[in-house]
């Protein structure tokens, strides 16, 4: 089995949000994605999805964006983004997951393989431009939902088992400075880290980041060409 992610489809099948109207990575984009995920993945794999999945209001949208993935080949894990805004509560989300699709929300799942996958939202951090104090309270509430997961996927795993953080923002400002979320991470034994949220030619951030024994992956879809990152 291996594993695989992206994040940040930001799919409308309903919805008048095109995104090439933010440059020329973004057209034909999903077309582009979903080919290399059929070049890669095989049945029996796993594509973690990072937030900011679709561009619906409501669920029965959302609902429409998710097939267009749904029957690719693979296991699909999927966490919640800011601009999922159809994304109302975990329980009506599972319900209307086809079999091969999971939803985390501040929880976690054991893959028989091994792997143990914990997932939350999180948000900005310190260091950031703009973090006010509202961004604060957001920050330590997130934190505490952080925590959750990666207790619940600490009395999932069995010996030998991996640890995988689904996110959807990064866990460290530019400069990569030491923020709740990395304590965290580290205080658990977390093994990688995979996120998004982060767009645009400007972004200063690299693919991949090793910190303190963790690898941090970087999944935005303009961010890698439109293809499917293997997390080693």
């Amino acid at each position: 089995m291996k594993i695989f992610a992206i994040s940040d489809l930001h799919i409308s099948t309903n919805t008048d949000k095109p995104m090439d109207v933010f440059g020329g990575k973004w057209v034909g984009y999903l077309e582009k994605i979903y080919a290399d995920w059929q070049e890669k993945v095989k049945d029996e794999d796993v594509v973690l999805i990072g937030g900011d999945i679709s561009w619906a209001m409501n669920i029965d949208d959302a609902k429409e964006d998710i097939a267009t993935f749904s029957s690719l080949k693979g296991k699909k894990i999927l966490i919640k983004g800011n601009h999922d805004y159809w994304w109302s509560g975990i329980g009506k989300v599972r319900d209307m997951l086809p079999e091969n699709v999971f939803a985390l929300q501040n929880d976690a799942i054991r893959l028989k393989e091994g792997y143990v996958i914990c997932g939350s939202r999180l948000w900005s951090v310190p260091g950031s431009p703009d973090f006010t104090e509202q961004d604060e309270k957001i920050y330590k509430r997130e934190t505490e939902r952080l925590r959750l997961s990666l207790t619940t996927a600490k009395s999932m795993m069995q010996e030998g088992d991996k640890l995988i953080a689904l996110i959807h923002y990064p866990p460290f400002n530019v400069r990569r400075e030491p923020t709740l979320f990395t304590e965290l991470f580290e205080e658990y034994g977390v093994n990688s880290v995979i996120y998004g949220h982060l767009h645009g030619r400007d972004v200063r951030a690299d693919k991949l980041v090793v910190k303190n024994g963790i690898k941090y992956y970087l999944t935005s879809c303009d961010q890698v060409d439109n293809q499917l990152v293997e997390i080693e």
